[in-house]
């Protein structure tokens, strides 16, 4: 085909791709206003991640203990000024309203993130020491650390829920998708996981919105804390309701097990793999597959 052809077909798809009224694209709508950048907040998360492990992703130098005030100092500056930015952009996703009174807001909440870093630190310090505890091939806590997908995970997770809790539009959803594409792990920012969370491979776990997870929780790859079902408003569209389960402390769930709605899975129990489970479960109990009928 000749150039003069292609352009011609090129300016028919113009014209029909542009046209903003067409019933055939009513629900992707021209978006102009500001949005967050994936890229500025990798970087935000690469920040982080250098300030709350120290010396592990520091491929520039080796940092000394009498230095470490100093460097923290400088990166958590960084990351004020880029989250900042990005916080505003967020809150001005949705709105029309992007105002001066707009940047003021993302700069106190860029501070109130900050302000609970150290919170943020212990939590993973927790979910570092239950691996450990949990995983016999794991040699160390540095090993851990610089290797575990989970770990990785969790980084993003709990960053994004205290992003979630401060109300910052689609940014907490954004970090936690970070961390999705890398290691097969999705977990909603909204999730209220406790201390000691462990994730054994990771692979493929699903944890919805308003599930609420206890202390020393572990569990296996293919594990799906999800809904069971939606209740609808008068629209017809899904009400954002409490619908996932509340595993209780020292719960152990093994692979590939589905626990779906609004259900407790009560302290010290055992779920067992490839498992549906859809009621509620007493403290202490072990939950496992039925065997097979032999005709």
């Amino acid at each position: 085909m000749d150039r003069i052809s292609v352009l011609k077909h090129i300016q028919k798809n113009v014209e029909a791709l542009s046209e903003p009224n067409s019933l055939d694209y009513q629900y992707i709508p021209l978006h102009q206003k500001p949005s967050p950048s994936v890229s500025q907040i990798q970087k935000v998360m690469a920040f982080l991640r250098s300030i709350l492990f120290p010396g592990f992703f520091d491929k520039e130098r080796i940092i000394a203990s009498s230095s470490l005030p100093y460097y923290i100092g400088v990166s958590l500056e960084q990351v004020y000024d880029l989250l900042h930015e990005q916080i505003y952009d967020s809150l001005c996703f949705e709105t029309e309203d992007c105002c001066l009174s707009a940047r003021q807001k993302a700069s106190d909440l860029a501070v109130s993130f900050i302000d609970q870093l150290p919170k943020l630190k212990y939590l993973l310090s927790t979910d570092v020491k239950a691996i450990l505890d949990g995983d016999p091939a794991a040699k160390s806590l540095s090993e851990i650390i610089f290797c575990y997908p989970a770990i990785f995970a969790m980084l993003h997770q709990r960053a994004a829920h205290l992003l979630f809790k401060l109300d910052i539009p689609v940014l907490p959803r954004m970090i936690t998708e970070l961390a999705h594409s890398a290691t097969g792990i999705d977990i909603h920012p909204g999730a209220q996981i406790g201390e000691y969370f462990s994730m054994d491979h990771g692979t493929g776990i699903v944890i919805g919105q308003t599930a609420i997870i206890g202390n020393h929780v572990r569990l296996y790859q293919g594990v799906t804390l999800g809904a069971k079902s939606f209740t609808l408003d008068d629209k017809g569209l899904p009400l954002d309701i409490p619908r996932h389960p509340i595993i209780e402390d020292n719960v152990t769930i093994y692979s590939n097990a589905s626990v779906l709605g609004r259900i407790t899975i009560g302290r010290g129990s055992i779920i067992g793999g490839n498992i549906w489970v859809t009621h509620s479960v007493p403290p202490n109990t072990i939950l496992t597959q039925s065997r097979a009928q032999m005709k």
